[in-house]
């Protein structure tokens, strides 16, 4: 089972593709920008219509890396589709960082809702996956070929990782306080698809020359929704809401009069509850121990056909407790400032996770030709990965499509043999598609029908409601 699952985690990782958020949709008025960063606006004033949506058409970003020498272990499953440790160097505790991240929204509808305060309503669904592990070359060997141990070692094993993944269904909501200055909300309801979190503090490995054996000792916890495969089907890939969570996000855009535009948010800041029937497991200084050669007639206690994985799933298994648990959400706090030159416009964003390891520094050189649009960015992501971007995009006020990558280089070199010298396996891309409708946003003055006016001759923001609560309380 061990081995089948590090295998389908790898392959999942590298299918599903290093997430650097699609920097060089930043400060771009697309809707993906819209969603993102609830403060900016989708619609522009004489020119868009009053409805946006991507009608269940492609609007995703897939990323993935890897960092080590399990590079070989990489390169030969995309290449030969085979799980091949022996070019793994052992015995010297060297670590492997891998790092995954998925945004996909599955539908995406917007709102003009009303000329004052320019207010637009947003609703989507967006299936979001996040994952980082931290893991050392014997822990990839034990699970291919664990005859290649012959001494014995402490702290080989040490590391520690998580994956999770959820269905996000969203309503954003954004108002102009004044002129220079909007704010924006966005508020989530959470199903909860698939949760692991493994950490492994202490482990030893002994190897017996006189019986041919080789035992494993750990220390450690695992918490996880499925402990088999068999716990999942089709139906644990919908959204159900057996696992159910919250999140929230808020953001600010301020547009100066030198021309320089700040865009600050805290994003997906929530939890999820995973149910009951999740599994939490408390290994304490536990051992297994298997025949190292199952050709050899094995000593008292042990039988020929036992494999190191089959032996570390029944250590598992036998120390399951299931009960529910709370995770939270990979929250973000990201940093833009940028100003427009002619048909240059620079952005620098700096993004940090909150509660998991990572974040991004990024700097998004975008070149505008008319309605075209070509983007470079170079970015560093905290764990220890660089990254080089690229974007193109063609833009209307009622018609958006773009296609980048996050990890250019190594998305194209993702085909070649892994070496040391590479630094890292990754792969990127996302691409997106959205079109508006309905009826042209014009000025009032312009139209005789426009969103908000002759509605209500006291119509008033929600912030500026807020603000005006607080004000009369302060007084």
């Amino acid at each position: 089972m061990a081995k089948t699952y590090l295998t389908l985690f790898i392959l999942l990782i590298i299918s599903t593709q290093i997430k650097a958020q699609q920097y060089g949709l930043f400060n771009t008025r697309t809707l993906f920008d819209a969603f993102e960063n609830p403060a900016q606006p989708a619609f522009a004033l004489d020119s868009s219509r009053q409805y946006a949506s991507n009608f269940l058409l492609p609007y995703f970003g897939l990323n993935a890396a890897n960092k080590g020498e399990s590079n070989y272990v990489l390169s030969d499953l995309i290449n030969h589709g085979k799980y091949n440790t022996d070019n793994v160097p052992i015995g010297n505790n060297n670590r492997n960082k891998i790092y995954e991240n998925s945004n996909v929204y599955l539908l995406t509808f917007r709102i003009f809702q009303s000329y004052k305060y320019h207010k637009e309503l947003g609703f989507s669904w967006q299936v979001r996956t996040d994952g980082y592990a931290d893991y050392t070359n014997e822990t990839l060997v034990a699970f291919g070929d664990y005859s290649r141990f012959t001494s014995s070692q402490n702290g080989l094993f040490n590391g520690h990782g998580y994956g999770q993944s959820y269905h996000q269904f969203s309503m954003t909501y954004r108002e102009n306080v004044d002129k220079r200055l909007s704010l924006g909300v966005k508020l989530s309801l959470l199903s909860g698809i698939t949760y692991n979190k493994i950490d492994i503090t202490q482990s030893s490995i002994a190897v017996d020359p006189a019986t041919n054996a080789l035992s494993v000792g750990l220390s450690g916890n695992y918490e996880s929704n499925y402990l088999r495969a068999s716990e999942l089907s089709t139906k644990s890939f919908l959204p159900n809401f057996k696992n159910p969570g919250l999140s929230a996000g808020f953001g600010t855009t301020y547009n100066a009069k030198s021309g320089v535009t700040i865009i600050a948010n805290v994003k997906d800041l929530g939890f999820i509850r995973w149910n009951k029937d999740s599994h939490s497991i408390n290994i304490d200084n536990q051992e297994v121990t298997v025949a190292q050669d199952p050709s050899l007639i094995p000593t008292e206690g042990l039988v020929s056909q036992n494999t190191l994985d089959k032996e570390l799933e029944n250590l598992f298994i036998n120390s399951d407790k299931q009960k529910s648990f709370y995770t939270p959400t990979n929250a973000k706090a990201d940093f833009l400032i940028s100003k427009t030159f002619g048909s240059y416009k620079p952005n620098f964003i700096v993004s940090k996770n909150l509660f998991y390891a990572g974040g991004d520094v990024a700097f998004v050189n975008t070149m505008k030709f008319g309605q075209y649009s070509a983007s470079l960015t170079p970015a560093y992501n905290m764990i220890g990965f660089m990254m080089l971007g690229l974007q193109g995009m063609y833009q209307t006020p009622n018609f958006e499509f773009f296609l980048g990558s996050d990890n250019l280089l190594r998305t194209a070199k993702i085909k070649q043999v892994a070496s040391v010298s590479s630094g890292y396996t990754g792969a990127s891309v996302y691409l997106g598609l959205a079109i508006k409708f309905g009826y042209v946003v014009e000025h009032p003055q312009n139209s005789s029908y426009m969103p908000g006016v002759g509605d209500g001759a006291n119509e008033t923001g929600f912030f500026h409601k807020l603000f005006r609560m607080f004000k009369k309380d302060g007084d």
